[in-house]
């Protein structure tokens, strides 16, 4: 069976692209959210191998997200997703617990990579 993934993205879109690209590679994708607040309580609820993790979102943002997941479990393996032109988010990301990030739009290569680097 392969790893387990949640996706936290405000974007239905970006999120039907990433299921999309880690379906076809073998991962599961046991649940979605829609803003980061929700995103933290399916972490807790579904205990996924990995978080793919979209930065700007509405009610608590990717970062803040990131950290309170972490807190959950400290072992949390997570991946930021972020637009062009957010480098230092994504730095921030990284210091609050981050394994990786991938940039919009997604190419399916560089997601599988940051995945497989996060999972490993």
């Amino acid at each position: 069976m392969g790893k387990r993934v949640l996706i936290v993205d405000d974007a239905a879109f970006m999120r039907m692209i990433l299921r999309d690209i880690l379906t076809k590679n073998g991962y599961e994708v046991v649940g979605e959210a829609d803003n980061g607040q929700t995103g933290v309580e399916k972490y807790a609820e579904l205990k996924p191998d990995l978080v793919t993790m979209d930065i700007t979102m509405p009610h608590l943002d990717g970062i803040a997200a990131v950290t309170a997941i972490k807190k959950i479990d400290p072992n949390a393996r997570i991946v930021m997703c972020s637009a062009m032109g957010q480098q230092s988010m994504v730095i921030e990301s990284i210091k609050a617990g981050a394994r990786d990030f991938i940039v919009k739009p997604f190419q399916p290569e560089r997601v599988l990579e940051a995945v497989k680097k996060a999972l490993a």
